[in-house]
């Protein structure tokens, strides 16, 4: 009962992180390569400005009017993404996420991208916090 849950412990570290000029073509091959369902985006200095998810590359890929091989990754960046630090308290990251229907938190350690922590995680989290209880 004495462990402190923060975003720390849970979330996934070195998330993969695209510069704003990456293309749509290009952030949408990464995430099939990875099995990644979101894409932090940075700006040249690796401040973090956006977040992709898989869902809003799917609505971009089926426009007809856009080009994915020439249209950038921050011309659809929708406002700055739900970030939190690593010390943040989980049960407030969970809240919020749930409450904003938020898929993920992008952890940010001064300025740099250090993780992100999905809904996946949460579950993990869950998970974990069951097997204490149950004395799984």
């Amino acid at each position: 009962m004495g462990t402190r849950r923060i975003v720390r412990t849970y979330m996934t570290r070195s998330p993969l992180t695209v510069p704003r000029t990456t293309t749509m073509a290009r952030a949408m091959k990464l995430l099939d390569e990875h099995g990644f369902r979101h894409l932090p985006i940075v700006d040249e200095a690796g401040k973090l400005i956006g977040l992709l998810s898989e869902r809003e590359l799917k609505i971009v890929e089926n426009m007809r009017v856009v080009d994915a091989g020439m249209a950038c990754v921050e011309d659809f960046i929708l406002g700055p993404p739900y970030s939190v630090s690593p010390e943040t308290p989980l049960a407030e990251v969970t809240r919020t996420m749930a409450e904003k229907k938020y898929g993920s938190a992008v952890v940010v350690e001064g300025d740099t991208v250090v993780g992100l922590f999905t809904t996946v995680d949460a579950l993990r989290a869950l998970t974990a916090m069951l097997d204490e209880v149950e004395g799984g």
